[in-house]
């Protein structure tokens, strides 16, 4: 099939295409704006392979998007370029607003447009697969689980951007018949993380000699989900799932945050130790929360696995310590990017 990606310079958007490239027989194209969070070095494994091409674009312009797709012709489009640091947003909600919702409006109208000018085979055999966030569902107390029927209650400008874009996909669905997907995920890790996101922050700040900046006590828990995982995940979804339906994304994985840095430093000092001797985790410091800090976040994934098959294959013990080893060995990729004030704390809301 044709794939087309939108935001496949980023993290996740760039995982999927590395797996597409490598283990499939999928052509796709990348179409991304390359904002500071976007890079090509992320595709430079596969973007000498026939299969993939790359357009640089704006999600938010109309005639770029259109263009792309006429062009290409898709039978799959996986919407995954979107703003998604919750600090960012709650210094600046403005851009997560055009990118995420407005954005997703665009591609959503020109996907519409396309898919109406196909032939019934086509028509019938296209997805539109929106990617989004388990952060749109809220914050669970001590127990229970986000299914697909949890009612939205998103707490952040980021994630209330989130929530917004899902509805619009459904609304697509429902009232125009587009065949939509629509996957929520939880915190994904691994190679090529924008070094603002928590694993590679602590990565950085530790190898620095700077303090581990922990947000209050660090017991908000998060269900972690390795990226590479999570790609195939995706591709299970638009290639099996059934369109109208939704499917959360976990890795079976929650844990407190102060266990996740406690886990990375553990890590360093077996794998870069510490040149006084001492431990990484003497660097952890506590810090003021963030404003509206959801507490904890869990993912039932029960549906994905028993109608798609899907399960996570590495286990947050195996996958942290394939991180944690990606970032020593590719130090010149992030370190250009902390020069760049990535590592900055934001979202104060002072």
């Amino acid at each position: 099939m044709r794939i087309l990606v939108t935001g496949g310079a980023g993290f996740i958007g760039s995982a999927l295409i590395r797996h597409l490239i490598e283990h499939s027989q999928h052509e796709v194209l990348n179409f991304d704006k390359l904002t500071y969070a976007g890079s090509l070095t992320t595709v430079e494994a596969v973007a000498n392979d026939s299969r993939y091409s790359f357009i640089q674009g704006d999600i938010c312009d109309a005639e770029a998007v259109g263009r792309a797709i006429a062009d290409f012709e898709p039978e799959i489009v996986t919407h995954l370029a979107a703003e998604s640091h919750v600090d960012r947003s709650i210094d600046g909600p403005a851009a997560f607003i055009q990118s995420n919702v407005v954005g997703t409006f665009v591609m959503l109208n020109e996907a519409l447009h396309y898919w109406q000018g196909l032939d019934d085979v086509r028509r019938a055999a296209f997805r539109f697969h929106h990617i989004s966030t388990d952060e749109v569902y809220g914050s669970l107390g001590d127990t229970g689980l986000f299914t697909e029927d949890t009612p939205y209650d998103p707490r952040s400008p980021y994630s209330a951007s989130k929530a917004g874009s899902d509805h619009l996909v459904s609304a697509w669905g429902h009232t125009y018949g587009l065949p939509v997907l629509i996957t929520n995920c939880s915190n994904n890790y691994g190679p090529f993380h924008f070094p603002e996101k928590l694993i590679p922050l602590i990565i950085a700040k530790a190898l620095a000699g700077e303090p581990l900046p922990i947000y209050g006590k660090g017991d908000q828990v998060r269900d972690w989900l390795f990226v590479e995982d999570h790609a195939r995940a995706l591709r299970a979804v638009f290639e099996h799932g059934v369109p109208g339906r939704r499917y959360n994304i976990g890795g079976h994985n929650e844990k407190q945050n102060i266990e996740v840095v406690q886990t990375v430093c553990g890590i360093l000092d077996r794998l870069r130790p510490c040149a006084d001797g001492g431990s990484y985790t003497d660097q952890i410091t506590h810090v003021a929360d963030r404003p509206g800090h959801d507490k904890r976040y869990a993912i039932d994934a029960s549906r994905i696995g028993t109608e798609l098959g899907w399960t996570p294959t590495e286990t947050f013990e195996s996958a942290i310590e394939k991180t944690v080893h990606w970032y020593l060995t590719h130090e010149p990729w992030w370190r250009a990017i902390v020069k760049r004030g990535a590592a900055e704390r934001r979202g104060l809301a002072t």
